[in-house]
């Protein structure tokens, strides 16, 4: 999925993986990467997790520039699951 966002935007961005996950696996663990990591580029100012949704706050990121932002979650069974986004950077 390609997401775009102006440089000086700081905005919040939700995985829903309620939808994935029907056997009652929960969400114990989150974490948030940007790749590429880059002096001046996307970061991850803020982030939080309940039991079926991951949030970001992202900020920053260089106009013209693509980062991808994944999300991994470990689940209450053990199972490790990943979701990317690609975000354009682009002046709005």
């Amino acid at each position: 999925m390609l997401v775009i966002k102006d440089p000086g935007a700081r905005v919040d961005y939700v995985f829903d993986w309620g939808d994935a996950y029907l056997d009652g696996q929960v969400i114990v663990a989150a974490d948030w990467t940007v790749d590429p990591v880059v002096a001046g580029g996307v970061s991850v100012e803020a982030e939080s997790h309940d039991l079926l949704r991951c949030a970001a706050t992202l900020a920053g990121g260089a106009a013209g520039a693509l980062y991808r932002v994944t999300n991994r979650v470990t689940l209450s069974d053990g199972q490790i699951d990943e979701r990317s986004i690609v975000l354009r950077v682009e002046e709005r």
